[in-house]
């Protein structure tokens, strides 16, 4: 009945703009609110723990992953040695304490580190326990696939240097 009543009062362009685009507050009013906002938050801040916080970063890192394994585009910059480095940065400041906090050697996370090689399943696997979960090691194994993916379409130097090793391809189109 309301709904009826306000049909013939109003136009509809005219009750869809006071309900959908309504600014009715003034300028004093729209300061006071966003000092009571940043206030707000100041305090949630404070009130935040050290492990919420840093279950915050790392589901933040976990959804930067996974945003860009699942992208069709390719950044040379995003590979698996830069978000585990992120990923390191989260909680430690020196790369050996983590390496012995999930059991390998320095001098392997070095090379994970500095694109030498690639992480065996073992230190993905080892990735996601590390993270209580957060971070899944298919999330870690798919940077790693997408990386490599890159690689393969790419690598002319590869391909040329192979070639020599094939004989009799097929003979086709």
């Amino acid at each position: 009945m309301k709904t009826n009543k306000l049909n013939k009062k109003y136009t509809p362009s005219e009750l869809a703009e006071s309900f959908v685009f309504r600014n009715t507050l003034t300028d004093k009013q729209k300061a006071e609110a966003k000092k009571q906002l940043a206030e707000a938050r100041t305090k949630v801040r404070k009130n935040t723990t050290e492990e919420t916080k840093l279950l915050a970063s790392v589901l933040q890192l976990r959804y930067q992953m996974e945003d860009y394994a699942s992208s069709s585009t390719y950044d040379s910059n995003l590979t698996f040695a830069y978000f585990l480095r992120s990923y390191i940065k989260l909680k430690y400041t020196i790369n050996k304490k983590f390496a012995s906090d999930i059991n390998i050697d320095e001098t392997e996370l070095s090379q994970l580190l500095n694109k030498h090689r690639y992480p065996s399943e073992k230190t993905i696997i080892r990735l996601e326990i590390h993270s209580n979960k957060t971070i899944p090691a298919l999330s870690w194994y798919k940077l790693l696939e997408k990386e490599k993916e890159y690689e393969l379409q790419n690598d002319m130097v590869m391909r040329e240097k192979e070639v020599k090793y094939v004989k009799n391809k097929l003979r086709i189109g």
